[in-house]
């Protein structure tokens, strides 16, 4: 397939700016942009499921900037129902810094990177009014989704001005680098428009632009740390193996989008995948392929088979296998406790996991009691050293982290 088709075959174009995307997208290489403001030191899954399109356009030979929004991260894009905190310029410095590496990362340091600060910070404000905001009338304006929605509960000047910087843009861009294209979410169509608008009253020249539909979660709910459900592509934030795990439980109605959307296979390697799936669904291979796609595409493939051991050791109850760094990355955030050399019977009752000696054996005789995913009935049991890192799981679903001393 030619990118075009590709693209409409994961069904990842929505609205369309230009007459000829089609033969634009299938002909000679173009200088194309995608933008993020930097909101957080990191992007995450909602930012990747559109930059992922931008690294696919790169792929068929297309030059990609991309813009970190030094600028427009001052003043903040207007959401649906209330203004946006305003960050420090610190913070804002910050986050394009985290930004910056993990965009160079992903695209192996071949995209290129602007700040949209660099040409706007000199722009004194009667210059821009007088050469951009002359240019788009109010009522155009107004009528913006996102705007019109904010009408009634109220919209700052800031936050109204903000299509006009993002118009700036993609004006800027074109002049300056020869950037005929925008490609974002389909959330950011308006602000798209609006620089096309300026393209055209300005210079009289064509530009074009596609926005690809948001990605929504299980709930229906977009990516994103405004929803809650973040997953971030900074390890320290979110770990490999925890975007591994989310990503194994997507539902059986979800996970074809998916595969088509995050991840480089071909239509026939996604075909056979959900072939092989569909004939037994209960082994979730299509989420097992999809979950280690992503893992390694965002990271790195060492750390896809890191989260894929963790995943298969957890669901054999094989924890023994796994190495102290291995079980810490599994048993995030669940209740740990520090201890000494000791028998299970007094770390049982010393760290309260039973409220007392009769307890505890009781939970030992009824083989209540697992350590690192063997049953455990010998009270005396030695609890040694040797690894730094136990799991204790109490019944079915309890489990607590042991760190040695």
């Amino acid at each position: 397939m030619n990118l075009y088709e590709d693209l409409i075959w994961r069904g990842l174009i929505k609205d369309v700016a230009g007459e000829n995307l089609k033969e634009i997208l299938n002909g000679k290489p173009i200088t194309f942009y995608w933008g993020t403001d930097p909101t957080a030191d990191s992007l995450h899954i909602g930012h990747y499921s559109s930059l992922v399109t931008a690294k696919r356009l790169s792929k068929y030979g297309h030059h990609p900037i991309l813009l970190c929004g030094g600028a427009t991260g001052r003043i903040g894009d207007p959401r649906p129902t209330a203004e946006r905190e305003i960050l420090s310029y610190e913070v804002i410095e910050k986050n394009i810094v985290g930004i910056r590496s993990q965009i160079d990362r992903l695209f192996e340091q071949k995209a290129e990177i602007v700040d949209n600060y660099t040409w706007t910070k000199d722009y004194t404000l009667l210059e821009f009014l007088r050469d951009i905001g002359k240019y788009i009338n109010v009522n155009y304006m107004i009528n913006k989704d996102i705007i019109s929605r904010r009408l009634e509960t109220g919209i700052t000047f800031a936050e109204f001005s903000y299509t006009l910087l993002q118009g700036y843009d993609f004006l800027h861009l074109y002049e300056e680098k020869n950037c005929i294209m925008q490609v974002e979410g389909s959330d950011q169509w308006g602000n798209i428009t609006t620089g096309i608008e300026l393209i055209k009253k300005k210079l009289g020249k064509e530009a074009y632009a596609f926005t690809m539909p948001l990605i929504l979660d299980e709930n229906g709910n977009k990516f994103g740390k405004s929803e809650g459900n973040a997953l971030w592509l900074d390890k320290e934030k979110t770990s490999p193996y925890e975007i591994y795990q989310y990503l194994i439980n997507t539902s059986d109605s979800k996970v074809l989008e998916y595969l088509k959307v995050f991840t480089f296979l071909s239509k026939e390697e996604i075909e056979n995948v959900m072939r092989e799936h569909e004939k037994s669904p209960e082994k979730r291979l299509a989420q097992k392929c999809l979950a280690y796609e992503l893992v390694k595409d965002i990271h790195s493939k060492e750390d896809a088979e890191t989260a894929k051991k963790i995943s298969e050791s957890l669901f054999s109850n094989n924890i023994k296998n796994l190495s102290d760094e291995e079980i810490n990355l599994a048993f995030k955030g669940v209740e740990a406790f520090n201890v000494k050399e000791d028998i299970i019977l007094n770390i049982l009752v010393n760290n309260k996991i039973a409220s007392s000696r009769r307890e505890a054996r009781e939970f030992l005789n009824s083989n209540a009691i697992s350590l690192d995913g063997e049953i455990i009935n010998d009270e005396n049991h030695l609890i040694t050293k040797e690894k730094k890192s136990h799991i204790i799981r109490r019944g079915k679903k309890k489990y607590y982290l042991i760190k040695m001393n």
